[in-house]
């Protein structure tokens, strides 16, 4: 992970390889809700802990909103959010998607760390703006000592969405920034390929927040694409989940 981190602040992005799950959900699925055999996910999420260094990765039940929890090491598995904040030790904050973006963010001093999960609808609801301000908050900083990292999510080309995902952003924000992240797709009428990276990186700037890094919108970010690194329900409907983590050490 190519991310300047403040000291004491670790963090990590798994992908498909490695692990035990058994096709369609091979290699290192850490979804409990995909149908893969239990045990083999409960195996994956233990080699998880283990390269944490012993950090307990907490995974939330995510429901495309923007409620968000504080953890703390007795929040147990499956908390409903798809956010989270802790200021604890060796308590990771954990978001698992499979074309969604995942977003980490701690601030300067690594005083707390946060993540969220960002599909369209949570994105138009405000999760980066409910999380921004979450650790504003509790680190006591203006938005300008936030640091960001975006990880892999389905990519600019693939994303087809129809007017109702425009309309949800152009509500909110100048068409001239929402349009710089549409594209008017080149086969199908009222369709559109959606640019979800570029649309957090919109919202993220307009927090005033500047300090983003990874997911730039290359193809090398995109799930549907790198089918040997990375799950993608677009792309094959029954998959595993990837997981980003952040914690204290």
């Amino acid at each position: 992970m190519n991310w300047t981190l403040p000291a004491g602040v670790h963090a990590v992005c798994t992908t498909r390889v490695g692990g035990v799950s058994q096709a369609p959900f091979d290699g290192f699925n850490l979804g409990d809700h995909v149908q893969d055999d239990p045990h083999a996910v409960a195996q994956n999420r233990a080699l998880l802990q283990a390269q944490l260094g012993g950090a307990r990765p907490v995974f939330l039940n995510q429901v495309h909103g923007i409620e968000l929890a504080h953890l703390n090491a007795a929040t147990p598995d499956g908390t409903q959010a798809d956010a989270c904040l802790t200021q604890e030790p060796r308590v990771a904050c954990t978001i698992m998607v499979a074309d969604c973006l995942p977003l980490l963010f701690t601030d300067a001093a690594g005083q707390v760390v946060a993540a969220a999960h960002a599909g369209w609808r949570g994105l138009a609801a405000g999760v980066i703006e409910q999380t921004a301000r979450a650790v504003c908050e509790a680190a006591g900083v203006a938005p300008a000592q936030v640091r960001v990292w975006l990880g892999p999510c389905i990519g600019p080309d693939m994303f087809e969405v129809g007017d109702d995902v425009r309309l949800a952003f152009t509500a909110q924000a100048s068409a001239f920034e929402v349009e710089r992240n549409f594209k008017p797709h080149p086969m199908h009428a009222k369709k559109w390929l959606a640019d979800l990276a570029g649309l957090a990186r919109m919202r993220l700037h307009a927090l005033d927040i500047t300090s983003v890094s990874g997911n730039d919108s290359t193809p090398e970010w995109c799930t549907v694409t790198q089918r040997s690194r990375l799950f993608s329900y677009r792309r094959d409907g029954v998959t595993g989940r990837f997981a980003v983590c952040i914690w204290r050490s």
